[in-house]
């Protein structure tokens, strides 16, 4: 398994030199990628008593393309990808135009994680459609591709049209790596049809087992074969102790995930130089694990 680490998003604050340091010791460190969650605007809760989403305006997101750009001048090999951008409120074409860039400046190093998100708020801010998001995201994967690879595009979906024109710079990488997060029957499918690699919801248990055989199925019922798709795990080390994050190692390898994550958010770390040092005893830790079995 590649192993990353998890931007830690609404812990890191806002200076650029802690920033800095964190992307460049996670390159150091030698793990292979960085993944960092999406969110435009928290909901305020004062007028909402009954919310219950993870995320409000009291948590700091910074936003993944303008971040990533700054990353890919700071860094030389490691991996940038989102987990995930919410890709129906946004405009495809202007994602299409960001993530090409984010691929020229790294030298194609980004994977593109999208999803579609659960909060009506944001949508209701960048004016799209909450209701048809799954949908849509489907043919925005579609066009998405279609600007990667194409130097002029001509497009007429439901709700996209682009006629005779194109990206320039294109990407290195023609097209970018999509993955899929999600958990519903519908994101599967989706997985199977369009996807690079998936993101699963929840731990390595019983029930992430059931649901990975599913994709399988279905991946294989789109005739293609489940090794072309990659699964990333993630281990939030807020959970458990280090027996338990090597169990759960052990069971992301087990089902057969191609990437592992590490999430130190909610841990109690009190600085960046805290999350740097916790993710540099997990890689020791998993590090040694490996080699002790090789």
């Amino acid at each position: 398994m590649r192993l990353g680490a998890i931007f830690p998003q609404t812990e890191i604050g806002a200076d650029p030199g802690a920033i800095r340091a964190y992307a460049q010791a996670v390159e150091e460190m030698g793990f292979h990628h960085i993944l960092i969650y999406d969110h435009v605007l928290g909901a305020s809760t004062a007028n909402r008593p009954d919310w219950t989403g993870p995320y409000t305006t009291q948590h700091q997101f910074h936003e993944p393309f303008v971040l990533f750009g700054y990353f890919a001048a700071l860094t030389e090999r490691v991996e940038l990808a989102t987990g995930v951008i919410i890709l129906p409120q946004r405009q495809t074409t202007l994602v299409a135009k960001q993530a090409a860039e984010i691929d020229v400046l790294s030298r194609g190093r980004l994977r593109l994680g999208v999803g579609v998100g659960w909060n009506a708020v944001e949508y209701e801010a960048l004016g799209e459609d909450f209701s048809n998001r799954g949908a849509r995201s489907e043919e925005q994967i579609a066009l998405l591709r279609a600007l990667w690879t194409d130097p002029a595009v001509t497009f007429a979906g439901r709700w996209h049209q682009v006629t005779a024109a194109g990206l320039n710079p294109m990407p290195v990488q023609r097209p970018i790596p999509i993955w899929i997060g999600g958990y519903t029957e519908r994101t599967l499918r989706r997985v199977a049809r369009m996807g690079d690699g998936y993101f699963p919801a929840g731990p390595p248990d019983e029930r992430l087992t059931e649901v990975l055989t599913r994709l399988r199925g279905y991946i294989r019922d789109e005739g293609r074969e489940p090794a072309e798709v990659g699964i990333e795990g993630r281990i939030s080390i807020n959970q458990g102790d280090e027996a338990d994050w090597v169990a759960q190692a052990d069971a992301w390898a087990a089902n057969e995930a191609t990437h592992l994550s590490i999430n130190t958010m909610s841990a109690g770390l009190a600085d960046v130089d805290a999350h740097i040092e916790a993710l540099g005893n997990v890689r020791t830790l998993l590090d040694a694990r490996v080699s002790s079995e090789a």
